[in-house]
C-alpha cells in the first residue's frame, strides 16, 4: 500500500480534504516556473519550487499535521538535496529554499538567523533534522543538470552582486509560488473562489484611454504646442530596445504623461508586463496616481495600484476592490504600479519573504525613476548596479525621469556610473530655454516678523522653509489671514492631500492663499504661484524649480 503525504491538514479527521504533499510541490514548482519564464529562469524555480517542502517526507512532520509535535524546520532537507543533486546552482537555490520561511540567511556567519552553512552541515543534520524518507523519489521528478538562465550575462567584475540578485529572484518566485498555491487550497477549502491572476485591464486597453484623455488636452496657446511637440517625440522612441533611458524635461513640459504614454508603447511593443513607477516622496505619489486614474477613465481604479506607507483606502470603496488591492500590493500582480523609491530599492536588497515576493513582477517591465536626482548619494552605486542589472538579465527598461538630470552615467565622471542611456526629450537645452517661468532673485536676510510681513502683504504665496519648527512658528504667525495653511510630513497622507485640494483651488479661483511648507513640496507637488519665497539652501532646491 502507497503512503499519503500531506502539505497541509484540512477540516475532516479522515484526512479526506487535506492537501497531498506531491499536488503542492508540483503545482508550487509549476506557478514559480511560470514566474520565472520571463527572465529564462523557468527550470531553476520549477526545481526550488518541488524541492521547498522537501522536509515534510518525514514521520515528524506528518505527526505535527496531525497536532502531535511542536514545530520543526520542514525547508533545509530540500535546500542539502539541491546542493547535492546541482552542485553549484544547486547552492545559489538552496539560499531560497532553506529560506522560504524565515527569509534568506547569510552564507557563513549568521546573525539574525542560522547562516546556510551552519543549515547545510552535518553536525545540523544530525541534531536538527528527522530523517527524510525516500517516497519522495517516486513523487517528485527532478531534471539532470540545471543551468544559468536563458540569455543571462555575467560579468567578472560584478558576478557576486548578479547572482545575489539573481537568487532573489528565484526566491521571489517560489516564495509567492508557495504562496498563492497555500492561500487557493485554502480559500477552496473555504469555499470561496481562488485568488484572482493576472487582474487589471490589458495594456493596450489603457494605452487607447490614454490616447483619448490626450487628445482631449488643449494643443494651441501658451506651452500647450511644445507639450504637444514633447509627446510627439518621446513617443516616436518608444521602438527602441529595451534598456536604460533618460528622459529630461523642464518643469511645465508634461512629462509625467508623456512618460507613461511612452512606457504603454515601449511595454506593448516589446511584450512587457506592466509599468512601475517609482518616485522618491509620498507628498507626490497620490498626486501622480491621481493623474494616471484620471487619464485611464473607466479603467483607472482597477488598473492602477498604489503600495505606499501613506496609502489609505477609501472607506467607500467596495469590498472587493479592497480585497483586489490588498492581494495585488503583496506581489504587483498589477498593470501599473506607483511606488516609493524606498519600498522599489529596499525589497530588491531584502531578505524577507514578504518584501521579496514582487520581485519577479518587476522582470519584463518598464521601470519609471521619477525625480531621480533624489536618490541618496551614499547609495548611488548600488541603486545604479541594480538599474543596470535589471535592464541587463531581467528584460527591464529603466528611465530616469526629470527635470534635473543627476549626473549618474560613466561619460559624466560618475565611477561605476550607467552606460548606453539613451535621451528621449528633443534637444534639453532649447527645453529649458522656452519653459523658463521662474525668475530667482535674493531678497536679503529676513527674521520671522519680516518675512510674516511678507506674507501677509500678498495674497497668493508659498513660504517654503527647512523644518518643521520654523514651518510651524511661520504658520501660527500668519494663523488669522484668509487663506492661511500649513503643509509638512508629519501630516496623514489624506489631510496633507485635503490641504494641497484646497490650495489648487483657491489659486484656480484667485482667493486668498497663503502656504507655509516644508521642503516637501518641492518633489514635484503640481502647483503655480504668483510668489514663492524660499529659505537660503543648497543649489538643489534652487534648480529644480518645481515651484513657481
Amino acid at each position: 500500500m502507497v503512503r499519503k503525504f500531506y502539505a497541509h491538514s484540512g477540516n475532516r479527521s479522515d484526512q479526506s480534504d487535506w492537501q497531498p504533499l506531491h499536488e503542492h510541490l508540483i503545482e508550487t514548482g509549476r506557478r514559480a516556473e511560470r514566474c520565472a519564464s520571463v527572465f529564462g529562469a523557468e527550470t531553476l524555480a520549477m526545481v526550488a519550487g518541488r524541492l521547498h517542502d522537501l522536509g515534510k517526507y518525514t514521520e515528524p512532520f506528518q505527526g505535527r499535521l496531525r497536532g502531535e509535535v511542536p514545530k520543526l524546520d520542514h525547508a533545509t532537507w530540500g535546500a542539502r538535496i539541491v546542493r547535492e543533486r546541482y552542485p553549484g546552482l544547486g547552492t545559489l537555490i538552496a539560499y531560497g529554499i532553506a529560506g522560504h520561511h524565515a527569509g534568506l540567511a547569510n552564507g557563513g556567519l549568521g546573525e539574525r538567523r542560522s547562516s546556510l552553512r551552519e543549515r547545510l552541515s552535518e553536525d545540523y543534520r544530525t541534531s536538527q533534522l528527522p530523517e527524510l524518507l525516500t517516497d519522495w523519489e517516486r513523487e517528485i521528478e527532478l531534471p539532470g543538470a540545471l543551468t544559468l538562465p536563458r540569455g543571462f550575462t555575467a560579468l567578472r567584475e560584478r558576478g557576486a552582486f548578479q547572482f545575489t540578485l539573481l537568487a532573489r529572484m528565484i526566491f521571489s518566485c517560489l516564495v509567492d509560488a508557495d504562496f498563492v498555491d497555500t492561500d487557493n487550497y485554502y480559500r477552496v477549502l473555504e469555499g470561496r473562489e481562488p485568488r484572482p491572476e493576472g487582474a487589471g485591464p490589458a495594456l493596450a486597453a489603457l494605452r487607447e484611454r490614454l490616447d483619448l484623455h490626450l487628445a482631449g488636452l488643449p494643443r494651441d496657446k501658451g506651452i500647450n504646442p511644445l507639450r504637444a511637440e514633447i509627446l510627439a517625440h518621446v513617443r516616436s522612441g518608444a521602438s527602441r530596445l529595451p534598456g536604460l533611458f533618460s528622459l529630461t524635461v523642464p518643469t511645465g513640459g508634461g512629462k509625467t504623461l508623456a512618460s507613461l504614454a511612452w512606457a504603454l508603447d515601449h511595454a506593448i511593443t516589446h511584450g512587457l508586463r506592466r509599468v512601475i513607477y517609482v518616485i522618491p516622496f509620498t507628498s507626490i505619489i497620490e498626486q501622480t496616481a491621481g493623474v494616471f486614474r484620471q487619464a485611464f477613465g473607466d479603467l483607472g481604479e482597477d488598473a492602477v495600484l498604489e503600495h505606499h506607507s501613506a496609502f489609505f483606502e477609501d472607506p467607500k470603496a467596495e469590498l472587493q476592490s479592497k480585497e483586489k488591492r490588498r492581494l495585488a500590493m503583496e506581489n504587483w500582480d498589477a498593470p501599473v504600479v506607483v511606488t516609493t523609491a524606498v519600498q522599489f530599492f529596499e525589497s530588491l536588497f531584502s531578505d524577507r519573504p514578504s518584501q521579496c515576493r514582487k520581485l519577479h513582477n518587476i522582470a519584463g517591465s518598464v521601470v519609471i525613476l521619477d525625480e531621480a536626482q533624489t536618490l541618496p548619494l551614499h547609495l548611488l552605486r548600488p541603486c545604479m548596479q541594480l538599474l543596470e542589472e535589471l535592464t541587463r538579465n531581467y528584460r527591464v527598461s529603466a528611465v530616469l525621469c526629470t527635470a534635473t538630470q543627476p549626473a549618474l552615467r560613466k561619460e559624466d565622471g560618475f565611477d561605476g556610473g550607467l552606460e548606453g542611456v539613451h535621451e528621449l526629450a528633443p534637444d534639453p537645452p532649447r527645453l529649458y530655454r522656452a519653459l523658463k517661468r521662474v525668475r530667482a532673485r535674493h531678497v536679503g536676510t529676513l527674521d520671522d516678523a519680516a518675512l510674516s510681513d511678507l506674507l501677509r502683504r500678498h495674497v497668493q504665496v508659498l513660504c517654503i522653509v527647512n523644518n518643521r519648527r520654523h514651518a510651524r512658528a511661520l504658520f501660527e504667525a500668519i494663523a488669522d489671514q484668509p487663506g492661511a495653511r500649513h503643509l509638512t510630513t508629519l501630516m496623514h497622507a489624506r489631510h496633507r492631500k485635503r490641504v494641497l485640494d484646497e490650495v489648487r483651488a483657491s489659486l484656480a479661483s484667485r482667493e486668498p492663499c497663503r502656504l507655509v511648507s516644508t521642503s516637501l513640496i518641492e518633489a514635484g507637488v503640481d502647483v503655480s504661484f504668483p510668489a514663492v519665497l524660499r529659505a537660503e539652501a543648497g543649489l538643489d532646491s534652487i534648480a529644480r524649480g518645481r515651484v513657481d
